[in-house]
């Protein structure tokens, strides 16, 4: 294992502006393998936080926001190694409560800082977060309930300041209720509750599984924790956590993005690691849309040949996920009928509509509601990825487009998929990598 020496994410932005060009039209088969969980694993990453022992976490994917995390943490203090996809973290000899801004402000997940730091150091000094701007992610429930575990928090001039009043600098349990189940919030006081001084009690907890995955790896550290992945979560204050060893769950997301490419190329493709149980919602829709799968321990094969129209709404894990919409809503540009997609979750994050109609999508909006009605052909053209998902849904229409498609925006969607030209290459696509200089002409 060595040390991580990871360039910024921001090392070669100024030199070159990368661009995939994809020949659309080709069948993919084969197996693709899905990587761990972002989502997950950033959470997994801050809760070093909590310990002075080392945490080792397998299955970390080799993205721009994991290196951005481990840049954050080792701010802080925190050692970071990195081996292959194994991270160890060193919270032994942590030095500072506030992270740099810098560095905060690319990344939302940042704010999962303020929780542990809390409950280790008994204050924490976090800058508002930052990342793909697909609409507001207030952080008040954050704050409503770190205050509800005795913390005192004021936010001015973008900066989050928490404080655990008197000598013993320890958060107490206490009754917090979400007004949202905001994933974000349920993981921030989950890990600040696991060494309150007490029982907290989290109603409308959020349900989601990268919840449940943390949850499992604080009780590997010896956190008291019951009903995660449930609306109630309950969690015992310990003392202190000790170190684990513990791997990250497979990406729901991007094995959802993989399903997806199959559909829209109607192919026979096996997608392996899956947990079935994260992507319940969606593979309903596809099989409502006129696929059919195959399980066995590991993976799922989805056949595709006719895709027809469906209707669906994003909401909170166990409904559709916002996150698969875009790439959904490619999928059904290319399929018979009339769909409509409502996005339920984000004010902002349909801005891919226009590039899918530089495509030749027929789509018209109404307010957050799109209605899609499928075309013969997708025309392969010029798009910019708007935000991580609208990147990844322009990837999937260049794929069944006819013609080249040119995908610009790289940078959102190196945040959240690992190598996505080389894994769908593997399986048939046709898909390189370029650069150009800064203000280069777009063709």
């Amino acid at each position: 294992m060595t040390v991580s020496v990871a360039p910024s994410v921001a090392t070669g932005s100024l030199l070159s502006q990368p661009r995939l060009e994809i020949t659309g039209g080709l069948p993919l088969a084969g197996d693709i393998r899905v990587s761990g969980a972002k989502n997950s694993a950033l959470v997994l990453m801050a809760a070093c936080l909590l310990t002075r022992d080392t945490l080792r976490l397998r299955n970390v994917p080799p993205l721009t926001d994991i290196t951005a995390m481990s840049e954050i943490l080792a701010a802080l203090g925190v050692r970071v190694q990195r081996g292959g996809d194994t991270i160890d973290l060193d919270g032994d000899q942590i030095t500072q409560a506030a992270p740099p801004y810098e560095l905060v402000n690319s990344l939302r997940a940042s704010f999962f800082c303020i929780g542990p730091l809390l409950a280790r150091m008994g204050m924490a000094q976090v800058p508002l977060p930052g990342g793909c701007q697909i609409g507001t992610r207030p952080v008040v429930e954050h704050v409503k309930g770190l205050k509800a575990l005795g913390a005192q928090v004021t936010i001015e001039h973008g900066v989050v300041t928490a404080v655990v009043p008197g000598r013993s600098h320890r958060l107490t349990g206490g009754h917090i209720h979400l007004d949202c189940p905001s994933v974000g919030a349920t993981e921030t006081l989950m890990m600040a509750a696991a060494l309150a001084d007490g029982e907290t009690t989290i109603d409308n907890a959020a349900q989601e599984p990268e919840v449940i995955d943390l949850a499992r790896l604080l009780i590997a550290m010896g956190a008291k924790i019951r009903g995660a992945g449930s609306p109630t979560i309950t969690i015992i204050g310990v003392e202190r956590l000790h170190g684990a060893d513990y791997a990250v769950i497979p990406d729901r997301i991007e094995a959802g993005t993989f399903l997806l490419a199959g559909a829209i190329t109607r192919s026979l493709l096996r997608v392996a690691p899956v947990i079935p149980e994260h992507l319940g919602a969606v593979l309903t829709k596809l099989e409502e849309a006129g696929c059919t799968f195959e399980f066995d321990d590991s993976g799922v094969t989805i056949n595709a040949r006719q895709i027809k129209a469906v209707d669906l709404r994003t909401q909170p894990f166990p409904g559709f996920p916002t996150d698969l919409q875009a790439p959904f809503m490619s999928l059904l540009a290319t399929a018979t009928g009339t769909s409509m997609i409502v996005e339920n979750i984000f004010e902002n994050r349909l801005q891919h509509v226009a590039e899918l109609q530089r495509m030749g999508a027929s789509i018209r909006m109404q307010g957050n509601t799109a209605f899609i009605e499928g075309v013969a052909q997708l025309s392969g053209a010029p798009v910019q990825g708007t935000d991580l998902r609208a990147s990844a849904a322009m990837v999937l229409a260049g794929l069944a487009a006819n013609g080249t498609t040119t995908v610009r925006g790289l940078e959102f969607l190196d945040r959240g998929y690992a190598d996505l030209e080389g894994k769908l290459n593997a399986v048939g696509a046709d898909i390189r990598r370029l650069y150009e200089e800064p203000g280069a002409k777009m063709n």
